[in-house]
This record gives C-alpha cells, sequence and structure tokens, in this order.
C-alpha cells in the first residue's frame, strides 16, 4: 500500500493492517466533502494492496467523527445540485466500507456522531472506548440518518433499541454500546488500541478470500431468500476450495500448525 499524503487523514501501514485516522482534530473531525473523497480514495488503495487483510477507522484527538462540519457548511455556497452530490458521497463512502472485501473495524475513541456514527456503523466491528459516544442527532436539527443506518442498526441492536435511539437522538457510551450488541466490546481509553488491534491481528490470520466471500455472505444474508443464500454459500465454499489456501489450511490442520494464508 504506497504511503500517499492526505489533507484530512492519516493512512499508516500496520503489517496487513492498514490504519486511516481522521485527522482534522481542531474541529472534532467534522466531516466535509475532501474528508470523503481522500476516504473512498484510501479505502480503495488499502483494498487493492494484497498485502493488507484489515482497514481500521479512528480519528486524531478526542473524537472519532462528530458528523458534518456545520461551520463549514455554514460558509459554503453550494446549489441544490451541488448540496445532493455532497450527500451522495457520505451514502458513497458507508456502502464502500460495506461492500469492501476487507473487513473494517471502527475504533471509537471518542465522539461519533451523525456521519461520524453512520460511518462506524458500516464496518464491521465496532470497538468502542467506555468514555466515547455514539449517537444520532439528526431529528433534533431537523433532518435525517443516512448512509444504511436505518436499515443496518435495527438488524444490530433491535427495532425497539433502533427506533429509540434514532428518533430520540439519545447518545450511548461504550459500555452500553456494548450491551445492546452495537459495539463488540469497550474498554477505557488507554486501551482502546491494544483492543483494535489484537482484533486486527486476529483477522489479519485468517483466509482472506474466504473473509471476503463470508463478509458479503454475512451482508446480504437478511435479505435474501434461504434457498439463494444456501447456492451462494455452495458456490463460496467450492470457490474457496479451488484456493492454495483452503490446501495449507487443511495441511496446517493435519500438521498442527498455524497456517500461513496468501490470499489465493
Amino acid at each position: 500500500m504506497p504511503h500517499l499524503a492526505y489533507e484530512t487523514l492519516i493512512v499508516e501501514r500496520h503489517g496487513p493492517v492498514a490504519e486511516i485516522r481522521f485527522n482534522r482534530p481542531q474541529r472534532l473531525n467534522a466531516v466535509i466533502e475532501t474528508l470523503y473523497r481522500e476516504l473512498l480514495e484510501a479505502l480503495d488503495q488499502a483494498e487493492s494492496d494484497p498485502e493488507i487483510r484489515v482497514v481500521t477507522l479512528t480519528g486524531e484527538g478526542r473524537a472519532f467523527c462528530v458528523g458534518a462540519d456545520m461551520k463549514a457548511h455554514g460558509a459554503a455556497q453550494r446549489s441544490l445540485y451541488e448540496r445532493r452530490q455532497y450527500l451522495q458521497l457520505g451514502n458513497d463512502v458507508c456502502e464502500r466500507i460495506q461492500r469492501l472485501t476487507l473487513p473494517v473495524i471502527a475504533a471509537v475513541n471518542g465522539y461519533a456522531l451523525g456521519a461520524g456514527a453512520e460511518m462506524a456503523v458500516a464496518c464491521d466491528f465496532i470497538v468502542m472506548a467506555e468514555e466515547a459516544q455514539i449517537g444520532f442527532p439528526e431529528t433534533g436539527i431537523g433532518t435525517c440518518v443516512g448512509g444504511g443506518v436505518s436499515k443496518l442498526l435495527p438488524q444490530l441492536v433491535g427495532l425497539t433499541k433502533a427506533r429509540e435511539l434514532l428518533f430520540t437522538g439519545r447518545r450511548i457510551n461504550g459500555e452500553e454500546a456494548q450491551r445492546i450488541g452495537l459495539a463488540i466490546t469497550s474498554v477505557p481509553s488507554d486501551a482502546l488500541s491494544d483492543a483494535h488491534h489484537r482484533l486486527a491481528d486476529t483477522l489479519s490470520c485468517q483466509a482472506p478470500v474466504s473473509v471476503a466471500m463470508l463478509k458479503r455472505l454475512v451482508n446480504q444474508g437478511s435479505h435474501s431468500e434461504l434457498s439463494s443464500q444456501l447456492q451462494q454459500e455452495l458456490d463460496a465454499v467450492f470457490t474457496c476450495s479451488t484456493t492454495a489456501d483452503w490446501q495449507e489450511g487443511v495441511d496446517a490442520f493435519a500438521e498442527k500448525r498455524s497456517p500461513s494464508f496468501r490470499g489465493c
């Protein structure tokens, strides 16, 4: 994964893990159009690098991302068409995270609000600091959630809890997010880096083709007919069996050693 200079992101590689950090700490990592565009580019770069197995998203400073930069919005002179294009970018980012063949971890280090919460929910796993807060304030400012949250959140926490969080805008901390199934774990702030790196390391050791297949199957499973899902699972199993990694997994099991997967 080549090193690229970004205006709103810091992208670092830690072995097979690409860590993307929102880098507007002076604005609590509030979203502007450039951040969305650079994030799409960084995700593309990670996926195109055969050495990268996992992506993590987190924020510089004391926030993950507090949503749209309202100050920048107020100063911008956008046409209605340009406003629609900006909103589309937010959806594009969340869809890209969900469709990425790599697993994506959101390490929520502080406030994750609005668009920040949408990006976190789009990830495969959320690891939260206990003191961090996640919330959907849209009804309090006369707007609505995007990024697929109205579909994803009920699947994660149940319809009743999703209604409460979305309709009222109530923020929850890491402990409650874990309790209701939104976060996979919550830890003290000073342990967050270790926690999400441990998860990333575990994921990076799994067979990449298998993980990519499973991510697609799991994400589409809630709206697929059982007969269709069974057929697609069969196709996935067969595809996995054609890879060198499948043979490596079989050999490693027989030889009682850890497998070394290559993603092919």
